[in-house]
């Protein structure tokens, strides 16, 4: 019977790891087929799943930082404290770090070179964050989380690239034409929607009360309904930055 266990084990890790990470692939298998003019490298695409990952394991440092403070600054009955961790703790954190690696791996990358481009981008770094993130998950929790967040929170990470994948695509249009306001004011907006949505979320998941799960709900129906919309429009819509 001992014979067996290092293999079975071994098959238990590997169902688990893709119970994590097929949401991601169907998402990340979609946006990238919107992707009409030009294909992005694969080479590229991931180096940018890594980037996500990497962006996964320093939020987890810089949320620990921020719920040390927030401990210290509110008590957990606070009406403030669910709103100041979900927006300025996780939100800001995970965003943040999905951001910078975005803009560090790709802004002057020439293969930058389309709209529907910073979509893509966006999509890949954050949906390699949230599948890293949902490994966590269902090695912590089991395989029942695998289908609430199958439905909500990778779904919810890709809402939220797409956003700022919009802004920061027209940002780097900005520049190429010279329009330095534009493209601080772009890549401002990119970052900030996608706070916001994910602060929105969070805020709402967290607070467990009768209405804030009415409003979870619509809020993550109309956003999906958005983002599909978002995503067709700009793939048809695509044009060269340069």
């Amino acid at each position: 019977m001992f014979f067996f266990l290092p293999m079975t084990l071994n098959y238990i890790i590997v169902i688990y790891i893709l119970a994590a990470i097929i949401p991601a692939v169907f998402l990340l298998r979609y946006v990238y087929k919107q992707d009409k003019i030009e294909k992005e490298p694969p080479g590229l695409l991931l180096t940018l799943i890594v980037c996500g990952v990497l962006a996964a394991l320093c939020a987890i440092v810089l949320e620990w930082i921020g719920n040390l403070i927030l401990d210290n600054t509110l008590t957990k009955e606070s009406p403030y404290y669910i709103l100041v961790l979900a927006f300025l703790v996780v939100a800001v954190a995970e965003e943040g770090c999905k951001f910078f690696f975005l803009k560090r791996r790709t802004w002057y990358d020439l293969n930058f070179s389309h709209l529907y481009d910073g979509v893509v981008y966006s999509v890949f770094v954050s949906l390699g964050f949230a599948a890293f993130e949902n490994i966590k998950y269902v090695f912590s929790y089991g395989l029942s989380v695998v289908l609430p967040r199958a439905l909500f929170a990778i779904p919810g990470h890709l809402g939220f690239s797409v956003f700022m994948g919009v802004f920061y695509g027209r940002a780097k249009l900005c520049e190429n034409r010279g329009n330095k306001s534009g493209k601080t004011v772009n890549l401002i907006l990119g970052y900030l929607s996608a706070v916001f949505l994910h602060g929105f979320y969070d805020a709402c998941a967290m607070s467990g009360s009768q209405i804030a799960n009415i409003i979870f709900y619509v809020f993550v129906a109309v956003m999906y309904v958005v983002v599909y919309q978002m995503i067709k429009r700009t793939s048809k819509k695509d044009r060269p930055i340069y």
